[in-house]
Protein backbone atom coordinates (compact mmCIF):
# COMPACT_ATOMS: atom_id res chain seq x y z
CA UNK A 1 0.00 0.00 0.00
CA UNK A 2 1.41 3.41 -1.01
CA UNK A 3 1.29 6.35 1.41
CA UNK A 4 2.11 9.97 0.72
CA UNK A 5 3.55 12.09 3.52
CA UNK A 6 5.56 15.27 4.08
CA UNK A 7 8.94 14.82 5.76
CA UNK A 8 11.84 17.13 6.66
CA UNK A 9 15.46 15.99 6.46
CA UNK A 10 18.73 17.78 7.26
CA UNK A 11 21.36 16.79 4.68
CA UNK A 12 24.86 17.98 3.84
CA UNK A 13 25.48 18.15 0.12
CA UNK A 14 28.35 19.72 -1.81
CA UNK A 15 27.33 22.45 -4.23
CA UNK A 16 28.58 22.34 -7.85
CA UNK A 17 30.97 25.19 -7.02
CA UNK A 18 32.50 23.26 -4.11
CA UNK A 19 32.89 20.12 -6.23
CA UNK A 20 34.61 22.18 -8.95
CA UNK A 21 37.00 23.73 -6.41
CA UNK A 22 37.87 20.32 -4.94
CA UNK A 23 38.69 18.97 -8.39
CA UNK A 24 40.82 21.99 -9.28
CA UNK A 25 42.76 21.73 -6.01
CA UNK A 26 43.92 18.26 -7.01
CA UNK A 27 45.20 19.43 -10.41
CA UNK A 28 48.93 20.28 -10.44
CA UNK A 29 50.22 23.37 -12.26
CA UNK A 30 51.56 21.36 -15.20
CA UNK A 31 48.01 20.11 -15.92
CA UNK A 32 46.08 23.28 -14.96
CA UNK A 33 46.60 25.02 -18.31
CA UNK A 34 45.16 22.01 -20.14
CA UNK A 35 42.21 21.90 -17.73
CA UNK A 36 41.47 25.59 -18.36
CA UNK A 37 41.67 25.12 -22.13
CA UNK A 38 39.28 22.18 -21.84
CA UNK A 39 36.81 24.39 -19.96
CA UNK A 40 37.16 27.12 -22.63
CA UNK A 41 36.35 24.57 -25.35
CA UNK A 42 33.29 23.32 -23.47
CA UNK A 43 31.98 26.75 -22.41
CA UNK A 44 31.78 29.36 -25.22
CA UNK A 45 31.19 32.15 -22.68
CA UNK A 46 34.67 31.66 -21.22
CA UNK A 47 37.63 33.07 -23.13
CA UNK A 48 41.30 33.94 -22.67
CA UNK A 49 42.27 37.52 -21.97
CA UNK A 50 45.43 38.86 -23.65
CA UNK A 51 47.72 41.29 -21.83
CA UNK A 52 46.60 44.18 -24.04
CA UNK A 53 42.93 43.41 -23.44
CA UNK A 54 43.51 43.13 -19.70
CA UNK A 55 45.15 46.57 -19.55
CA UNK A 56 42.31 47.99 -21.64
CA UNK A 57 39.66 46.49 -19.37
CA UNK A 58 41.38 48.02 -16.34
CA UNK A 59 41.32 51.50 -17.88
CA UNK A 60 37.68 51.12 -18.89
CA UNK A 61 36.75 50.18 -15.34
CA UNK A 62 37.84 53.59 -14.12
CA UNK A 63 34.98 55.18 -16.03
CA UNK A 64 31.43 54.90 -14.68
CA UNK A 65 29.10 52.89 -16.85
CA UNK A 66 25.36 53.38 -16.85
CA UNK A 67 23.19 50.27 -17.17
CA UNK A 68 19.51 50.32 -18.05
CA UNK A 69 17.28 48.29 -15.79
CA UNK A 70 14.67 46.01 -17.30
CA UNK A 71 11.09 45.91 -16.03
CA UNK A 72 10.78 42.20 -16.74
CA UNK A 73 9.94 40.55 -13.42
CA UNK A 74 10.89 37.14 -14.84
CA UNK A 75 14.58 38.02 -15.35
CA UNK A 76 16.96 40.69 -14.05
CA UNK A 77 19.91 41.29 -16.40
CA UNK A 78 22.05 42.79 -13.62
CA UNK A 79 22.24 39.39 -11.96
CA UNK A 80 24.30 38.11 -14.88
CA UNK A 81 26.03 41.08 -16.47
CA UNK A 82 26.58 43.75 -13.83
CA UNK A 83 27.12 41.24 -11.02
CA UNK A 84 26.20 43.88 -8.42
CA UNK A 85 28.17 46.54 -10.30
CA UNK A 86 31.48 44.62 -10.11
CA UNK A 87 33.64 45.85 -13.02
CA UNK A 88 34.21 43.27 -15.74
CA UNK A 89 37.99 43.25 -15.25
CA UNK A 90 37.50 41.89 -11.72
CA UNK A 91 35.91 38.78 -13.21
CA UNK A 92 39.25 37.98 -14.86
CA UNK A 93 41.60 35.52 -13.17
CA UNK A 94 44.75 37.65 -12.91
CA UNK A 95 47.61 35.23 -12.39
CA UNK A 96 50.46 37.45 -13.54
CA UNK A 97 51.15 41.01 -14.59
CA UNK A 98 52.36 42.17 -17.98
CA UNK A 99 55.84 42.83 -16.54
CA UNK A 100 56.33 39.25 -15.31
CA UNK A 101 58.89 37.13 -17.07
CA UNK A 102 57.13 34.48 -19.17
CA UNK A 103 58.79 31.11 -18.91
CA UNK A 104 57.71 28.22 -21.08
CA UNK A 105 58.42 24.58 -20.34
CA UNK A 106 60.73 23.11 -23.01
CA UNK A 107 59.75 19.81 -24.56
CA UNK A 108 62.29 17.48 -26.07
CA UNK A 109 61.21 15.73 -29.23
CA UNK A 110 62.57 12.31 -30.08
CA UNK A 111 61.77 8.81 -31.23
CA UNK A 112 61.08 5.74 -29.11
CA UNK A 113 63.55 2.87 -29.00
CA UNK A 114 61.01 0.70 -30.91
CA UNK A 115 61.08 3.21 -33.78
CA UNK A 116 64.87 3.19 -33.65
CA UNK A 117 64.89 -0.61 -33.95
CA UNK A 118 62.45 -0.46 -36.87
CA UNK A 119 64.81 1.92 -38.69
CA UNK A 120 67.66 -0.54 -38.12
CA UNK A 121 65.53 -3.39 -39.51
CA UNK A 122 64.86 -1.30 -42.62
CA UNK A 123 68.60 -1.27 -43.30
CA UNK A 124 68.88 -5.07 -43.12
CA UNK A 125 68.66 -7.15 -46.30
CA UNK A 126 65.78 -9.46 -45.34
CA UNK A 127 62.64 -10.67 -47.05
CA UNK A 128 59.22 -9.17 -46.33
CA UNK A 129 58.01 -12.15 -44.28
CA UNK A 130 61.01 -11.98 -41.94
CA UNK A 131 60.60 -8.21 -41.67
CA UNK A 132 56.94 -8.51 -40.63
CA UNK A 133 57.79 -11.11 -37.96
CA UNK A 134 60.68 -8.97 -36.69
CA UNK A 135 58.45 -5.87 -36.51
CA UNK A 136 55.93 -7.89 -34.49
CA UNK A 137 58.68 -8.89 -32.05
CA UNK A 138 59.84 -5.27 -31.73
CA UNK A 139 56.26 -4.20 -31.05
CA UNK A 140 56.08 -6.63 -28.14
CA UNK A 141 59.19 -5.28 -26.38
CA UNK A 142 58.60 -3.43 -23.11
CA UNK A 143 60.14 -0.09 -22.14
CA UNK A 144 63.26 -1.80 -20.78
CA UNK A 145 63.82 -3.64 -24.07
CA UNK A 146 62.72 -7.10 -22.89
CA UNK A 147 60.43 -9.52 -24.72
CA UNK A 148 57.87 -10.43 -22.10
CA UNK A 149 55.44 -12.24 -24.41
CA UNK A 150 55.68 -16.01 -24.87
CA UNK A 151 56.75 -17.20 -28.34
CA UNK A 152 53.79 -19.60 -28.62
CA UNK A 153 51.38 -16.70 -27.98
CA UNK A 154 53.16 -14.64 -30.63
CA UNK A 155 52.69 -17.47 -33.15
CA UNK A 156 48.92 -17.19 -32.61
CA UNK A 157 49.08 -13.37 -32.84
CA UNK A 158 50.84 -13.50 -36.21
CA UNK A 159 48.37 -16.06 -37.54
CA UNK A 160 45.27 -14.08 -36.53
CA UNK A 161 46.44 -10.49 -37.08
CA UNK A 162 48.72 -10.78 -40.14
CA UNK A 163 47.87 -14.22 -41.55
CA UNK A 164 51.50 -15.30 -41.15
CA UNK A 165 51.81 -18.97 -40.18
CA UNK A 166 55.13 -19.58 -38.50
CA UNK A 167 56.81 -22.01 -36.12
CA UNK A 168 58.61 -21.58 -32.83
CA UNK A 169 61.92 -22.42 -34.52
CA UNK A 170 61.45 -19.72 -37.19
CA UNK A 171 60.33 -17.19 -34.58
CA UNK A 172 63.42 -17.98 -32.51
CA UNK A 173 65.68 -17.36 -35.54
CA UNK A 174 64.03 -13.98 -36.20
CA UNK A 175 64.39 -13.16 -32.50
CA UNK A 176 68.15 -13.72 -32.87
CA UNK A 177 68.07 -11.17 -35.70
CA UNK A 178 66.36 -8.63 -33.40
CA UNK A 179 68.84 -9.38 -30.61
CA UNK A 180 71.64 -8.53 -33.06
CA UNK A 181 70.38 -4.93 -33.29
CA UNK A 182 71.74 -2.06 -31.20
CA UNK A 183 71.94 -1.59 -28.30
CA UNK A 184 73.29 -4.96 -27.17
CA UNK A 185 70.92 -6.92 -24.94
CA UNK A 186 67.73 -5.81 -26.70
CA UNK A 187 65.06 -8.49 -27.17
CA UNK A 188 66.17 -10.61 -24.20
CA UNK A 189 63.58 -12.59 -22.29
CA UNK A 190 65.36 -12.58 -18.92
CA UNK A 191 67.96 -10.45 -17.16
CA UNK A 192 70.44 -13.31 -17.43
CA UNK A 193 69.99 -13.53 -21.20
CA UNK A 194 70.23 -9.73 -21.52
CA UNK A 195 73.59 -9.56 -19.73
CA UNK A 196 75.00 -12.56 -21.62
CA UNK A 197 74.01 -11.00 -24.96
CA UNK A 198 76.01 -7.91 -24.03
CA UNK A 199 79.04 -9.98 -22.96
CA UNK A 200 78.98 -11.90 -26.26
CA UNK A 201 79.54 -8.62 -28.14
CA UNK A 202 82.60 -7.72 -26.11
CA UNK A 203 86.20 -8.68 -26.85
CA UNK A 204 86.66 -11.99 -25.07
CA UNK A 205 89.26 -10.99 -22.49
CA UNK A 206 89.95 -13.01 -19.34
CA UNK A 207 87.60 -10.84 -17.23
CA UNK A 208 84.82 -11.08 -19.86
CA UNK A 209 85.12 -14.88 -19.88
CA UNK A 210 84.95 -14.91 -16.08
CA UNK A 211 81.85 -12.70 -16.19
CA UNK A 212 80.25 -15.07 -18.73
CA UNK A 213 81.05 -18.06 -16.49
CA UNK A 214 79.51 -16.37 -13.44
CA UNK A 215 76.30 -15.40 -15.26
CA UNK A 216 75.81 -18.66 -17.12
CA UNK A 217 76.68 -21.12 -14.34
CA UNK A 218 76.17 -19.24 -11.07
CA UNK A 219 73.53 -16.59 -11.81
CA UNK A 220 71.39 -17.36 -8.75
CA UNK A 221 74.39 -17.23 -6.41
CA UNK A 222 75.47 -13.95 -8.03
CA UNK A 223 72.06 -12.30 -7.52
CA UNK A 224 72.07 -13.37 -3.87
CA UNK A 225 75.71 -12.25 -3.47
CA UNK A 226 76.84 -15.64 -2.21
CA UNK A 227 80.38 -14.94 -3.37
CA UNK A 228 81.99 -17.64 -1.25
CA UNK A 229 79.87 -20.31 -2.99
CA UNK A 230 80.92 -19.02 -6.43
CA UNK A 231 84.66 -19.13 -5.62
CA UNK A 232 84.35 -22.68 -4.30
CA UNK A 233 82.20 -24.10 -7.11
CA UNK A 234 84.00 -22.29 -9.95
CA UNK A 235 87.47 -22.90 -8.46
CA UNK A 236 88.51 -19.28 -8.92
CA UNK A 237 90.24 -16.82 -6.62
CA UNK A 238 88.57 -13.85 -4.98
CA UNK A 239 90.58 -11.53 -7.26
CA UNK A 240 89.22 -13.32 -10.36
CA UNK A 241 85.70 -13.09 -8.94
CA UNK A 242 86.12 -9.35 -8.40
CA UNK A 243 87.35 -8.85 -12.00
CA UNK A 244 84.38 -10.80 -13.35
CA UNK A 245 81.88 -8.86 -11.24
CA UNK A 246 83.45 -5.54 -12.24
CA UNK A 247 82.85 -6.52 -15.87
CA UNK A 248 79.21 -7.36 -15.10
CA UNK A 249 78.65 -4.03 -13.37
CA UNK A 250 79.55 -2.25 -16.62
CA UNK A 251 76.58 -3.85 -18.39
CA UNK A 252 73.15 -2.23 -18.83
CA UNK A 253 70.27 -4.21 -17.27
CA UNK A 254 67.72 -2.07 -19.16
CA UNK A 255 69.05 -1.58 -22.71
CA UNK A 256 65.75 -0.13 -23.91
CA UNK A 257 66.18 2.80 -21.55
CA UNK A 258 69.28 4.05 -23.40
CA UNK A 259 67.18 4.67 -26.52
CA UNK A 260 63.82 5.25 -24.83
CA UNK A 261 64.84 8.37 -22.89
CA UNK A 262 64.50 10.57 -25.96
CA UNK A 263 60.95 9.37 -26.44
CA UNK A 264 60.10 10.33 -22.89
CA UNK A 265 61.58 13.80 -23.00
CA UNK A 266 58.25 15.47 -22.24
CA UNK A 267 58.00 14.06 -18.70
CA UNK A 268 58.93 17.07 -16.60
CA UNK A 269 58.20 18.23 -13.11
CA UNK A 270 56.85 21.76 -13.09
CA UNK A 271 56.90 23.22 -9.57
CA UNK A 272 53.64 24.62 -8.26
CA UNK A 273 55.46 26.85 -5.76
CA UNK A 274 58.80 28.63 -5.83
CA UNK A 275 60.63 29.48 -2.58
CA UNK A 276 63.63 31.80 -2.71
CA UNK A 277 65.94 32.94 0.07
CA UNK A 278 66.45 36.72 -0.10
CA UNK A 279 69.17 37.49 2.44
CA UNK A 280 67.67 35.28 5.11
CA UNK A 281 64.04 36.11 4.31
CA UNK A 282 61.96 33.43 2.59
CA UNK A 283 59.85 34.54 -0.38
CA UNK A 284 57.01 32.37 -1.70
CA UNK A 285 55.52 32.61 -5.17
CA UNK A 286 52.84 30.62 -6.97
CA UNK A 287 54.01 29.34 -10.32
CA UNK A 288 51.28 30.64 -12.64
CA UNK A 289 53.42 31.60 -15.61
CA UNK A 290 51.61 29.45 -18.16
CA UNK A 291 48.10 29.84 -16.75
CA UNK A 292 45.94 31.90 -19.15
CA UNK A 293 43.89 34.88 -17.98
CA UNK A 294 40.12 34.38 -18.13
CA UNK A 295 37.07 36.58 -18.65
CA UNK A 296 33.45 36.41 -19.72
CA UNK A 297 32.93 36.72 -23.46
CA UNK A 298 31.60 40.16 -24.35
CA UNK A 299 29.77 38.68 -27.32
CA UNK A 300 27.62 36.50 -25.10
CA UNK A 301 27.04 39.14 -22.40
CA UNK A 302 25.87 41.58 -25.10
CA UNK A 303 23.69 38.85 -26.58
CA UNK A 304 22.15 38.31 -23.15
CA UNK A 305 21.39 42.02 -22.85
CA UNK A 306 19.71 41.98 -26.25
CA UNK A 307 17.51 39.03 -25.35
CA UNK A 308 16.65 40.59 -21.97
CA UNK A 309 15.60 43.90 -23.54
CA UNK A 310 13.38 42.17 -26.09
CA UNK A 311 9.71 42.62 -25.17
CA UNK A 312 8.48 39.71 -27.28
CA UNK A 313 10.33 36.42 -27.06
CA UNK A 314 9.82 33.28 -29.08
CA UNK A 315 10.36 29.83 -27.62
CA UNK A 316 13.72 29.64 -29.40
CA UNK A 317 14.80 32.95 -27.86
CA UNK A 318 13.75 31.76 -24.39
CA UNK A 319 15.78 28.57 -24.83
CA UNK A 320 18.77 30.60 -26.01
CA UNK A 321 18.39 32.93 -23.01
CA UNK A 322 18.34 29.98 -20.60
CA UNK A 323 21.38 28.46 -22.30
CA UNK A 324 23.40 31.69 -22.06
CA UNK A 325 22.42 32.22 -18.42
CA UNK A 326 23.60 28.71 -17.54
CA UNK A 327 26.89 29.14 -19.39
CA UNK A 328 27.56 32.53 -17.77
CA UNK A 329 26.92 31.04 -14.32
CA UNK A 330 29.26 28.17 -15.12
CA UNK A 331 31.97 30.55 -16.39
CA UNK A 332 31.71 32.73 -13.26
CA UNK A 333 31.98 29.67 -11.03
CA UNK A 334 35.06 28.50 -12.90
CA UNK A 335 36.83 31.87 -12.70
CA UNK A 336 35.97 32.12 -9.01
CA UNK A 337 37.16 28.54 -8.42
CA UNK A 338 40.52 29.34 -10.06
CA UNK A 339 40.90 32.33 -7.73
CA UNK A 340 39.98 30.25 -4.68
CA UNK A 341 42.38 27.53 -5.79
CA UNK A 342 45.27 29.98 -6.05
CA UNK A 343 44.41 31.49 -2.68
CA UNK A 344 44.11 28.09 -0.95
CA UNK A 345 47.40 26.87 -2.45
CA UNK A 346 49.23 30.01 -1.35
CA UNK A 347 47.83 29.95 2.20
CA UNK A 348 48.68 26.27 2.63
CA UNK A 349 52.21 26.51 1.24
CA UNK A 350 52.89 29.68 3.20
CA UNK A 351 51.91 27.87 6.41
CA UNK A 352 54.18 24.93 5.53
CA UNK A 353 57.05 27.29 4.70
CA UNK A 354 56.78 29.06 8.04
CA UNK A 355 56.36 25.76 9.92
CA UNK A 356 59.53 24.37 8.31
CA UNK A 357 61.34 27.72 8.10
CA UNK A 358 64.62 26.42 9.52
CA UNK A 359 64.81 23.71 6.86
CA UNK A 360 64.00 26.03 3.94
CA UNK A 361 66.72 28.42 5.16
CA UNK A 362 69.44 25.79 5.59
CA UNK A 363 68.46 22.78 3.49
CA UNK A 364 69.44 20.50 6.38
CA UNK A 365 66.95 17.61 6.51
CA UNK A 366 67.69 17.06 10.20
CA UNK A 367 66.07 20.48 10.80
CA UNK A 368 62.70 19.25 9.56
CA UNK A 369 60.08 19.42 12.28
CA UNK A 370 57.48 16.66 12.74
CA UNK A 371 54.45 17.81 10.74
CA UNK A 372 51.14 16.15 9.96
CA UNK A 373 48.17 17.35 7.91
CA UNK A 374 46.29 18.36 11.05
CA UNK A 375 49.04 20.83 12.05
CA UNK A 376 48.67 22.82 8.83
CA UNK A 377 44.87 22.48 8.76
CA UNK A 378 44.64 24.15 12.18
CA UNK A 379 46.88 27.04 11.07
CA UNK A 380 44.96 27.90 7.88
CA UNK A 381 41.50 26.92 9.27
CA UNK A 382 40.84 24.42 6.48
CA UNK A 383 39.76 20.80 6.50
CA UNK A 384 42.42 18.08 6.64
CA UNK A 385 41.12 16.63 3.36
CA UNK A 386 41.75 20.00 1.66
CA UNK A 387 45.36 20.08 2.90
CA UNK A 388 45.77 16.51 1.68
CA UNK A 389 44.59 17.46 -1.82
CA UNK A 390 46.99 20.38 -1.92
CA UNK A 391 49.98 18.34 -0.72
CA UNK A 392 49.36 15.15 -2.64
CA UNK A 393 50.40 16.11 -6.16
CA UNK A 394 52.14 19.47 -5.84
CA UNK A 395 55.85 20.25 -6.08
CA UNK A 396 57.84 23.09 -4.52
CA UNK A 397 61.07 24.48 -5.94
CA UNK A 398 63.56 25.42 -3.23
CA UNK A 399 67.20 26.57 -3.32
CA UNK A 400 68.09 22.94 -2.52
CA UNK A 401 66.01 21.19 -5.19
CA UNK A 402 62.43 20.47 -6.22
CA UNK A 403 60.42 18.22 -3.88
CA UNK A 404 56.97 16.70 -3.63
CA UNK A 405 55.05 18.65 -1.01
CA UNK A 406 53.86 15.60 0.91
CA UNK A 407 57.49 14.57 1.51
CA UNK A 408 57.71 17.32 4.15
CA UNK A 409 55.01 15.65 6.23
CA UNK A 410 56.25 13.11 8.76
CA UNK A 411 55.33 11.58 12.08
CA UNK A 412 57.12 12.51 15.29
CA UNK A 413 59.31 10.41 17.56
CA UNK A 414 60.70 11.19 20.98
CA UNK A 415 64.41 11.01 21.79
CA UNK A 416 65.86 9.93 25.13
CA UNK A 417 65.77 13.56 26.27
CA UNK A 418 62.04 13.84 25.46
CA UNK A 419 62.58 16.03 22.40
CA UNK A 420 60.23 15.39 19.47
CA UNK A 421 61.99 14.82 16.14
CA UNK A 422 60.78 14.02 12.64
CA UNK A 423 60.98 10.46 11.37
CA UNK A 424 62.51 11.95 8.23
CA UNK A 425 65.47 13.06 10.37
CA UNK A 426 65.99 9.43 11.42
CA UNK A 427 65.79 8.29 7.79
CA UNK A 428 68.44 10.89 6.86
CA UNK A 429 70.78 9.59 9.57
CA UNK A 430 70.20 6.02 8.38
CA UNK A 431 70.93 7.02 4.80
CA UNK A 432 74.13 8.82 5.82
CA UNK A 433 75.31 5.83 7.89
CA UNK A 434 74.75 3.40 5.02
CA UNK A 435 76.37 5.67 2.42
CA UNK A 436 79.46 5.96 4.64
CA UNK A 437 79.75 2.26 5.53
CA UNK A 438 82.56 -0.04 4.40
CA UNK A 439 81.24 -1.71 1.25
CA UNK A 440 83.04 -5.01 1.92
CA UNK A 441 81.45 -5.14 5.37
CA UNK A 442 78.10 -3.30 5.32
CA UNK A 443 76.21 -2.42 8.48
CA UNK A 444 73.48 -4.83 9.57
CA UNK A 445 70.10 -3.67 10.90
CA UNK A 446 71.27 -4.53 14.44
CA UNK A 447 74.35 -2.33 14.05
CA UNK A 448 72.26 0.50 12.63
CA UNK A 449 69.90 0.19 15.60
CA UNK A 450 72.85 0.50 18.00
CA UNK A 451 74.16 3.58 16.16
CA UNK A 452 70.77 5.29 16.41
CA UNK A 453 70.48 4.43 20.10
CA UNK A 454 73.91 5.95 20.71
CA UNK A 455 72.59 9.14 19.08
CA UNK A 456 69.57 9.13 21.41
CA UNK A 457 66.97 7.58 19.10
CA UNK A 458 65.57 4.61 21.01
CA UNK A 459 63.85 2.59 18.26
CA UNK A 460 63.44 -1.12 17.62
CA UNK A 461 65.35 -3.12 14.97
CA UNK A 462 62.13 -3.84 13.03
CA UNK A 463 61.51 -0.09 12.82
CA UNK A 464 65.00 0.41 11.41
CA UNK A 465 64.28 -2.31 8.84
CA UNK A 466 61.01 -0.56 7.90
CA UNK A 467 62.73 2.81 7.40
CA UNK A 468 65.51 1.14 5.38
CA UNK A 469 62.93 -0.44 3.08
CA UNK A 470 61.14 2.91 2.69
CA UNK A 471 64.48 4.34 1.51
CA UNK A 472 64.73 1.46 -1.03
CA UNK A 473 67.97 0.25 0.56
CA UNK A 474 68.55 -3.55 0.46
CA UNK A 475 69.73 -5.66 3.40
CA UNK A 476 73.41 -5.74 4.36
CA UNK A 477 74.15 -8.95 2.44
CA UNK A 478 72.91 -7.48 -0.84
CA UNK A 479 74.92 -4.27 -0.29
CA UNK A 480 78.17 -6.17 0.07
CA UNK A 481 80.91 -5.47 -2.46
CA UNK A 482 84.28 -7.17 -2.94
Amino acid sequence: MLNQRLQQKLLQKLSPQQILLIKLLQVPTIALEQRIKQEIEENPVLEELTDAEFEESQSESEQEEEHEETNDDEFDITDYVDDDEIPEYKLASNNSSADDEFREMPFVSGISFQENLMEQLGLRVIDDRTLQIALNIVGNLDDAGYLGRDLNAMIDDLAFSQNIHTTKEELHEVLKLVQDLDPAGIGARTLQECLLLQLNRKVQTHSVKLATLILSKFFEEFTRKHYDKITKKAHISEADLKNGIDEILKLNPKPGGSLGDSGKGNHYIMPDFIITNKEGILDLQLNSKNTPELRLSRTYTEMLETYAESKIRSNAQKDALTFIKQKIDSAKWFIDAIKQRQNTLFLTMNAIMKYQQEYFLTGDETKLRPMILKDIAEIVFLDISTISRVANSKYVQTPFGTFLLKSFFSESMQTDTGEEVSTREIKKILSDCISGEKKHKPLTDEQLTDILRDKGYNIARRTVAKYRELLNIPVARLRKEL
